[in-house]
């Protein structure tokens, strides 16, 4: 089949592209507003873009021409932090991606505990094993043929990485059978690591 996305609904895009463009990493965004209040929210469009100098993105919609908590604050703050999501926090995860008005704390919301981070004001998220804080050093809206702004990319470039000495390996290798992170698959669903083969670079 061939498809031309001029020719489809917006749904029907959505369904293929996040159906084949899979697994995709998580970045569990902790951000914090003008007047201190705490914001945690999941975004499966994440991954990082450049190690020299370390930088991530992430992309968050615009539904009806409204900005999300995280957009707002990021904006207003450039600063935020990447929490990595493992198996074990899945669910805590799924319950910040409720949408609720922006004095709601998604930490409390999800009986997580927030820690402060070293050089930036959101806070970490401490059940998670991995965390990176962020400095925004760009951002840019993407907008659909009738010139709104469906979405907003942000780069972050990450100033200090926090990891649990439990998934560090020697030689700065990471330990994925004890990490175990959760990947974004399609609709409700989600994946592991599964299993892992190696092929020498050609």
């Amino acid at each position: 089949m061939q498809f031309d996305p001029n020719n489809l609904e917006q749904s029907s895009i959505y369904k293929l592209l996040t159906g084949i463009i899979t697994p995709r990493p998580i970045g569990w965004i902790s951000t914090i507003s003008e007047d201190g209040t705490n914001n945690l929210a999941p975004f499966s469009y994440f991954n990082m873009v450049s190690s020299d100098p370390p930088c991530v993105m992430f992309s968050t919609r615009r539904d009806n021409n409204t900005n999300k908590d995280t957009l707002n604050n990021v904006l207003a703050t450039n600063q935020f932090v990447v929490n990595m999501v493992t198996k074990e926090v899945v669910e805590q995860m799924n319950q910040t991606a409720a949408t609720v008005t922006s004095d709601v704390d998604e930490f409390e919301l999800a009986s997580l505990t927030p820690i402060e981070s070293s050089v930036i004001k959101p806070m970490r998220v401490k059940e998670s094993l991995v965390h990176l804080e962020c400095e925004k050093i760009h951002h840019y809206f993407i907008k659909d043929k009738e010139g709104n702004e469906t979405a907003c990319v942000v780069i972050g470039q990450i100033r200090i990485l926090h990891i649990a000495d439990e998934i560090l390996d020697e030689n700065f290798k990471i330990n994925l059978d004890k990490y175990n992170p959760v990947a974004r698959l399609a609709g409700s669903n989600y994946g592991t690591i599964g299993e892992i083969f190696s092929i020498k670079r050609a």
